[in-house]
């Protein structure tokens, strides 16, 4: 069998949880020969790999957006009236009102000239019917060249020759999901969806947050995105959730509720062992962990904003904070601006480690995030006996206190708000003042990671769902 797994920003360039997903898949199967097609943005930032990659990756085929550039020279491609209306009804229509096979078809007649429709006459015209429709008050010019800047990308990626695989399987929607959409189709093989986060969400959150989007634009943005969420849904045979509420929230976002299974993230929790060393459990000279990227969605700001004030009032706690530091340069700047303009000590910032080798040492874990799917680094500390605190995104409250009818372990850390630096200073000093309350939630955790987040039964789920995909063969699942 052979597995082409599509992947957005991520493995194997840039570490974190869902590359760690990716890689215990391809470690883990064997018998399976694996593809990666992964959308990377620069050569610059992405140059080298982040893992050692698993001797059944057969295949790293990378599409780096910023190696192709606008070419106003570039040969057109002259839609017929019939496509130009396929590609209005794409641009500006609501995603319940494309005709998504007409889009496909519209993708496999141009797919090695793509890029080319954002440069063409038809594109022009949309776009200066679009322009009038709305009244715009905006210079035709930057009109023009924002759907442009929408647009781009995604003809760019999907002007490529697509891998041989048996199963396409993408580990987002967005573009990795459209790329799987559109090979599945070509090809007539299978397409497997897994969401860890939901994409769409998060790139509604980013973009109302942004500065790079124009006010007017950023609506179009989002839409586009959700057009993009719709397809994958569509085209997929199968999609994969982690937890409940992710699957309601995908029916939301008009994924059809027969095509979802739940499967949780999973950890051995006996290869965690090495990490459960016998602690003191003082209230002295606390050590607290986080296990993150130092990006704006884990809001590390907020986390050295709750240090502060816990530092004031337990002058012997430390900080240590364990991820890739290199993923967004300016934002890790920030938080170092924040540390000095605060003054606050013991804060140490240790890149890409090994965390099985720092665990140990842990008394306490954090997680700020704005925004989380099923966090492995909360099943990998749970693994090892360590309580955390958390803010209520995702499935972080139910992992720490449980979300099955028989689950009556108790809790495995503390819940806080999001962007609440001192409801989580509260929440830690809690946790700090009584180290009996840490031992124990330390032992529910391992306790729940053993009785509910098995790795092998994560494992055994995709194994079976590759193995009913590739007899299925196409499945049926056109849009």
């Amino acid at each position: 069998m052979r597995v082409c797994l599509i992947c957005e920003g991520c493995y194997p360039y840039v570490p974190g949880g869902v590359s760690s997903w990716i890689q215990m898949l391809c470690s883990q199967f064997s018998d399976i020969e694996f593809v990666i097609w992964a959308i990377a943005t620069t050569r610059e930032e992405m140059s080298e790999y982040a893992y050692q990659i698993p001797p059944n990756v057969k295949e790293i085929r990378t599409l780096y957006l910023g190696d192709e550039a606008f070419q106003r020279t570039r040969r057109k491609i002259t839609l017929s009236k019939q496509e130009k209306e396929t590609l209005k009804s794409l641009m500006v229509s609501s995603v319940d009102s494309i005709n998504w096979v007409e889009v496909l078809e519209l993708i496999k007649k141009y797919r090695r000239r793509m890029s080319g429709i954002v440069m063409s006459e038809s594109f022009f015209e949309i776009c200066l019917e679009e322009y009038r429709r709305q009244n715009s008050k905006k210079v035709f010019h930057h009109f023009l060249w924002n759907f442009r800047g929408i647009y781009f990308p995604l003809m760019y990626i999907l002007s490529g020759d697509i891998p041989e695989a048996d199963i396409y399987h993408a580990v987002s929607t967005g573009y990795a999901g459209i790329l799987g959409s559109c090979a599945s189709y070509v090809e007539q093989k299978p397409l497997l969806l897994s969401e860890h986060g939901i994409y769409t969400r998060e790139r509604e959150e980013d973009i109302i947050r942004s500065q790079w989007v124009a006010g007017d634009f950023k609506e179009i943005w989002i839409d586009f995105f959700k057009k993009l969420s719709f397809i994958a849904y569509r085209q997929a045979s199968a999609v994969t959730s982690l937890f409940e509420t992710n699957r309601s929230l995908q029916v939301e976002l008009n994924c059809p509720a027969e095509k979802i299974r739940v499967i949780p993230n999973g950890v051995e929790a006996a290869e965690y062992d090495v990490c459960r060393v016998e602690k003191a459990f003082s209230s002295e000279n606390v050590l607290l962990g986080a296990v993150l990227r130092v990006v704006p969605i884990k809001d590390v700001k907020t986390m050295l904003l709750a240090f502060d004030i816990v530092k004031r009032a337990a002058p012997g706690a430390r900080l240590r904070l364990m991820g890739n530091c290199r993923e967004n340069p300016e934002y890790y700047q920030e938080c170092l601006d924040l540390l000095a303009e605060l003054k606050t000590a013991d804060v140490e910032f240790a890149g890409q480690v090994n965390i099985k080798e720092h665990l140990p040492e842990i008394d306490l874990l954090l997680l700020s995030s704005i925004s989380e799917g099923q966090p492995l680094a909360i099943l990998e500390g749970m693994a090892a006996g360590i309580p955390f605190v958390t803010t209520n995104v995702g499935n972080c409250k139910a992992l720490l206190e449980g979300e099955r009818e028989d689950d009556h372990l108790g809790a495995a850390g503390l819940v806080v708000p999001v962007m609440n630096s001192q409801a989580m200073a509260e929440a830690i000093l809690h946790c700090i003042r009584n180290p009996g309350l840490r031992r124990r939630m330390g032992e529910v955790g391992r306790k729940r990671v053993e009785r509910y987040y098995s790795r092998r039964d994560m494992l055994a789920a995709f194994h079976d769902l590759y193995e009913s995909l590739e007899e299925s063969g196409y499945g049926g699942n056109r849009i």
